[in-house]
């Protein structure tokens, strides 16, 4: 299915916090950042939220999500998307280990697919997703989440982690070589493969989606730190309360008709 793929990337992300706390501080950061990025008509809509059994993997958590973001396509895209689409996310979070699916309503041979896994160390093992880089040769992307550039938008000083210090954990501020130095520390591992048939833009459109990607990414593991006294005591329930607080308010900001929680 993806022999045809030309961008295919491994991204690799620390966090000063172990892998069983970043278990809780993923969800909260996804629900907490997914509401506030949402507004009338734009946003991450909650079709589906309910446990979910692998003869692999074993027991997980599956969502499917509806994103609606037309406004924040670059020019170029505009002028060939219609103003009303949206792009599918499927999940299939079997922690540490995770799957995530992204389609668009509009351009049917366009997908990106991701794989995740989560370890305890700095991000120095090379041996992860060997199957897939057995054919082909793999980019490998180190995300700063203190001093990679930061899109402007999202900016907030409470969230700089070159100053930022967490009273709940003691962690923080990290220095340039934190990666090297902090403990805790751990990593999510992305393999990401971004797929676009469309002849004349493939190229431009992989390269544009794994910038964004990258944005994300970046924005997402800061946040997690930076909110981590918000959802540092939280137990897996005390999120899944949570999760189903913002899907309601958030549904109901982007004025969608049926505003209760997905089925879990």
């Amino acid at each position: 299915m993806w022999e045809d793929v030309m961008l295919l990337k491994e991204y690799r992300i620390c966090l000063p916090l172990t892998v069983q706390e970043y278990r809780i501080g993923q969800l909260y950061t996804i629900s907490k950042h997914s509401h506030q990025e949402s507004q009338i008509g734009e946003g991450v809509e909650v079709l589906v939220n309910e446990p979910h059994y692998d003869s692999i993997h074993g027991q997980g958590q599956h969502t499917e999500k509806r994103v609606h973001l037309s406004s924040k396509l670059p020019s170029w895209a505009k002028a060939v998307v219609p103003h009303i689409f949206y792009i599918t996310e499927k999940s299939w979070n079997y922690y540490p280990y995770t799957i995530t699916e992204f389609t668009c309503s509009f351009f049917p041979k366009f997908s990106i697919h991701i794989e995740t896994k989560y370890e305890d160390n700095c991000g120095e093992n090379d041996s992860l997703f060997t199957e897939e880089k057995a054919n082909r040769e793999v980019e490998v992307d180190f995300v700063d989440i203190a001093y990679d550039p930061f899109p402007d938008r999202h900016y907030n000083s409470s969230e700089d982690l070159r100053s930022f210090s967490s009273v709940r954990t003691g962690r923080g501020p990290l220095v340039e070589d934190w990666r090297q130095t902090t403990k805790p520390i751990m990593c999510s591992y992305k393999l990401v493969r971004v797929h676009f048939e469309v002849w004349g833009l493939q190229t431009r459109v992989e390269q544009f989606v794994h910038k964004v990607i990258r944005d994300i990414l970046l924005v997402g593991h800061r946040q997690a730190f930076a909110w981590v006294d918000e959802w540092y005591n939280m137990s897996l329930e005390d999120v899944r309360s949570f999760e189903d607080q913002m899907q309601v308010k958030t549904n109901q900001k982007l004025r969608c008709p049926d505003s209760e929680p997905a089925q879990r």
